[in-house]
């Protein structure tokens, strides 16, 4: 939960999560203010300045802050007995299709794995995929899924320090990458919509999840992946205008498909086009307000192309490198 008071044009922000507290704020004075009214109001506990939070493990310069959950991901391992086992190179082999049939596992601990991977998608963009392929039975698993847990296991074991980077910057841009891997999924045929947004040159949000409907041709999934993360940076401009940070229009919007391009700038409704009409005008909007531009990029710079499918090493390190993705932990 989030709360925000201004005053005389001072910020103060309190992040609440059950009973832990995050405060910041552009003004100290007003921060050591608003402790002495939670201390009058509560027992409050100053920890100082930010180090772990929730699992989360914070190191911070003049320059740069990094995010990780080193303590999580060994305690994970710890539990599951992983920790002596084979580091794996990716969290889920290239081009891997799962399917519902195979031998049943137990779903109680299934659950409790996949819910323990979902809290550290956090801070690991890196397995966001592989974690959205297991999701998807959780109220059936196979051993063939169960065997995809231990993938991304191993693959931690390998980077268990890995975490986002946040650098300053300049820039005043929000960017979104949108991507989809059509007709991903062996049981239904449905696609994946894959996504990420940037402010400022950081990484700040990110989704992979399968199609909610089945579509005909992979312009179709491209378009509706390019909807979902219009949707995503239009609220981000929203939070940061509650934020009172400005940021320059119109925002981008990266897409490798140049059919999804073609249609969202074209004024004719064709009959092809008719079942995705209100997502093709929710575009066209936007686009025509100057509040998104959609630029073409080609697939091999597409960095949403990692939350659509499993990639090889060498494709999966550079997406990896240009996600901005450090280990603080790792020797120099």
């Amino acid at each position: 939960m989030l709360f925000k008071q201004s005053n005389d044009g001072r910020m103060t922000i309190l992040i609440v999560y059950v009973d832990n507290i995050i405060l910041i704020g552009d003004d100290t004075g007003e921060v050591e203010r608003l402790k002495k009214v939670l201390a009058t109001e509560f027992e409050v506990k100053d920890l100082g300045q930010m180090r772990y939070f929730q699992g989360m493990e914070v190191a911070r310069s003049r320059k740069a802050i990094s995010i990780s959950q080193r303590k999580y991901v060994l305690d994970l391992l710890t539990e599951t007995g992983m920790l002596g086992c084979k580091p794996s190179d990716t969290p889920i082999k290239a081009r891997k299709k799962t399917e519902s049939n195979g031998k049943p596992v137990d779903r109680e601990r299934y659950q409790q794995l996949v819910g323990r991977l979902i809290y550290l998608s956090h801070t690991r963009p890196d397995i966001a995929f592989a974690i959205s392929v297991v999701s998807q039975y959780m109220h059936s698993p196979k051993e063939s899924h169960l065997e995809v847990i231990y993938k991304i296991l191993k693959y931690l074991k390998g980077s268990p320090g890995r975490g986002i980077f946040f650098k300053k910057s300049d820039s005043k841009k929000v960017e979104i990458y949108t991507d989809a891997d059509w007709a991903r999924s062996a049981d239904d045929r449905r696609s994946t919509t894959g996504y990420c947004t940037y402010v400022w040159g950081n990484l700040v949000t990110w989704r992979s999840k399968k199609q909610s409907v089945v579509a005909r041709n992979s312009a179709e999934t491209e378009f509706r992946a390019v909807a979902q993360g219009m949707c995503e940076g239009l609220w981000l401009q929203k939070l940061l205008e509650e934020l009172n940070i400005t940021i320059e229009l119109p925002i981008k919007l990266y897409c490798d498909n140049k059919a999804a391009i073609s249609i969202s700038h074209n004024h004719i409704q064709h009959d092809k086009t008719k079942h995705i009409e209100v997502d093709r005008h929710f575009i066209k909007e936007k686009i025509e307000k100057g509040i998104i531009c959609m630029t073409y990029i080609p697939t091999r710079e597409q960095l949403a192309d990692i939350f659509t499918k499993g990639l090889q090493k060498s494709s999966f390190e550079d997406f990896i490198c240009k996600l901005d993705m450090i280990n603080i932990y790792d020797p120099t």
